[in-house]
């Protein structure tokens, strides 16, 4: 996601200092090329031989290091940087750059930035965070065009809690890799489902699915970091919620069924990715069924659940549609019939069972004008590629 960027590392002074090593770890997983800039009192929390093992190249403490051929680094890092982070970014470094002012190789760099990014991870006592002075500091820097990043809240190495602690590294990493990200549904506000249902036979026993949900909530991020409001209501899963989505958590068809209804008419667009069971159990037990003497299985009846999709897309000046098909044969066939019983401008499908719980896919789109095989890749780069399709037909 981050392949050919040239980042910038800054690293000051603070007890968050850890985190960022593991940063420079991920950052590079995503094919980024890292240079570290350091404060003298970053070096007392880190040292640079950390930076220099995890990045593989120099790590730069002095404004006068004399291996940049013109003795410029405070220049030739900017100039060659797709954006500067700081992280951590201390209260001392977040005034300074307030004020101006250029009195070592960090500060003088973003001095001299001109017009590459600089994104900061502010990070501190929460006290020094709430304090006025800071507070004005802060919204100094959004007024010169410094994004900031967080901070989070929690608990905090002076053994107080709240807001202050830098955000998390792989919250930063998915603040970095949406900051690259076109912002294609800027200001839009979308709905997902995601994941499977879980029907109750009785209190222990389910009917559910193979779903893992693995694309929703690629989708769900992908929307995100193009700039959307999202909110995913995802079935039970394993996943961790994507970053900086809102998630509503259900069980059962029904119960997505009611919190989609309460939700479709406050967004521009819905996506159903969730493999919801097309029937519960009509007379499911309140007590846990038991074996019984002569083997015989319990007589279950079943009832149609809600068509989601269909009640949405059903709605008068509702968002717009988007549905999900997993078929196992006929795909071709079978999607494009759902999407026309459906009534959804725009619908993709795949084969279950090369997909699920797979990290890649090989989806294909269904629209008006037929159908368009994509080739075979990893759930983050189509989940992107579907973000982008949307938006072509949407603001067509």
């Amino acid at each position: 996601m981050l392949a050919n960027k040239r980042l910038v590392f800054g690293i000051t002074g603070g007890i968050a200092a850890y985190k960022t090593a593991e940063l420079v770890r991920r950052t590079l997983e995503q094919g980024a090329r890292i240079d570290v800039a350091m404060t003298e009192a970053a070096c007392r929390f880190i040292t640079p031989v950390t930076f220099q093992a995890l990045s593989g190249r120099p790590v730069y403490t002095d404004l006068w290091d004399p291996r940049v051929p013109n003795n410029m680094a405070h220049i030739q890092l900017s100039r060659d940087a797709d954006a500067i982070l700081i992280a951590p970014a201390s209260t001392d470094f977040i005034a300074k750059l307030a004020q101006g002012r250029a009195d070592d190789l960090l500060s003088t760099l973003c001095i001299a930035k001109g017009d590459c990014p600089l994104l900061i991870a502010p990070a501190m006592n929460r006290e020094m965070w709430l304090n006025p002075a800071c507070q004005r500091n802060i919204q100094q820097l959004r007024d010169d065009g410094i994004f900031i990043l967080g901070p989070g809240a929690g608990d905090q190495a002076c053994g107080e809690t709240g807001d202050g602690r830098m955000l998390e590294p792989h919250e930063l990493l998915a603040e970095l890799i949406a900051f690259f990200q076109p912002k294609l549904l800027a200001g839009k506000r979308v709905l997902m489902t995601a994941g499977p249902t879980s029907e109750p036979i009785d209190p222990i026993r389910v009917i559910t699915n193979r779903s893992s949900g693995k694309m929703g909530y690629a989708i769900a991020l992908a929307a995100q970091q193009a700039g959307a409001r999202v909110h995913l209501i995802s079935g039970p899963t394993a996943l961790p919620a994507p970053y900086g989505v809102t998630r509503t958590s259900v069980e059962s068809a029904r119960q997505m069924h009611q919190a989609v209804m309460q939700a479709a008419s406050d967004n521009d667009i819905f996506i159903s990715v969730a493999a919801v069971a097309d029937w519960y159990v009509s007379n499911a037990s309140t007590q846990k069924l038991k074996k019984q003497a002569d083997g015989a299985a319990p007589a279950l009846e079943f009832a149609l659940n809600p068509d989601i999709l269909a009640e949405v897309a059903a709605l008068p000046n509702g968002p717009y549609c988007v549905g999900f098909a997993a078929e196992t044969d006929q795909l071709v066939e079978h999607a494009q019939a759902k999407r026309l019983r459906k009534k959804v401008p725009l619908l993709f499908g795949n084969l279950a069972q090369h997909a699920m719980n797979a990290d890649d896919t090989a989806l294909v789109l269904f629209d008006d004008e037929g159908h368009e095989q994509w080739p075979a890749q990893s759930k983050t780069q189509a989940a992107s590629q579907l973000i982008k399709a949307i938006a072509s037909r949407l603001y067509t």
